[in-house]
């Protein structure tokens, strides 16, 4: 396993070999999982303004994402979980809480799966449901073609944030994405995503859940959470971050920062 990067501050060390950046100095450990179009340290401002007195975060890289480019996988949601285990345990976390956007929202699912008494906390940022995702034929085939086609990405970004953030914007966060993912790595993580069944596997879990849904998300929304994730999950909460798509940590930073640590500091109190 890669050694991890730290830094006391608030900003994300830009680390070139290690797949974690570390920020904070606190007592409760959590670790982040990024977004099909993220990275390590593709967080937006979100890092800027967490609380790195009582929180200790573990920002981490997908194989074949950020500083892992070119690392080889099956680029599958339990390699994740595999890794996220790993990591914990060169940082020497036994227990830890697991934020996850979107695809880290689904992957945070498989740690919990495979080893639940780590987790204390979860919280998912827009998630993607456990269960499979119903595309219809157009939708699936524009989302298939965005390993190798730019102006797909940003039909996908542009339409999960509500087609309503400017074009300088959406068109940054797909060049982005295509500088730090591997196009086989991209392709192989949306099957994962979109495919990989967990709702049996998940169901009963009493590991305190918090799911924060973008007001402008079009597709992931409470609705679809209460009839996925509601079904499954026994200490289940639903909340909207307001002004928001499916990039929270982008568009209501503070916000999103608030929402996750008063989750947090509760639950890990209890």
């Amino acid at each position: 396993m890669d050694a991890p990067s730290t830094t006391g501050g608030n900003a994300m060390q830009q680390d070139q070999n290690g797949g974690v950046v570390i920020i904070g100095h606190g007592p409760h450990p959590v670790i982040a999982l990024h977004g099909w179009f993220g990275h390590a340290r593709g967080w937006g401002p979100l890092p800027d303004v967490l609380d790195v007195e009582r929180f200790t975060y573990a920002f981490i890289d997908y194989r074949g994402y950020g500083a892992r480019l070119g690392t080889p996988g099956r680029f599958d949601l339990r390699e994740i979980a595999d890794d996220v285990l790993a990591f914990g345990d060169a940082l020497g976390w036994h227990r830890f809480s697991l934020i996850g956007h979107s695809l880290g929202g689904k992957a945070m699912q498989a740690v919990a799966m495979l080893s639940p008494a780590r987790v204390i906390a979860m919280v998912g940022v827009t998630p993607v449901p456990p269960s499979p995702v119903p595309f219809d034929e157009p939708t699936r085939a524009l989302f298939e073609r965005a390993a190798d086609d730019l102006e797909a990405r940003f039909a996908v970004i542009n339409h999960s944030t509500g087609e309503r953030l400017s074009r300088h914007w959406v068109s940054r966060m797909a060049r982005a994405s295509t500088r730090h993912a591997d196009v086989n790595a991209f392709a192989a993580y949306f099957r994962a995503w979109a495919d990989t069944d967990l709702a049996a596997d998940i169901a009963g879990t009493s590991i305190p859940t918090l799911l924060l849904v973008g007001e402008h998300d079009p597709s992931l929304t409470v609705d679809v959470m209460t009839q996925t994730y509601g079904k499954a999950f026994r200490d289940l909460t639903i909340d909207v971050v307001r002004n928001a798509g499916h990039y929270p940590m982008d568009e209501a930073p503070v916000d999103l920062a608030t929402r996750i640590e008063r989750f947090l500091i509760q639950r890990h109190s209890m």
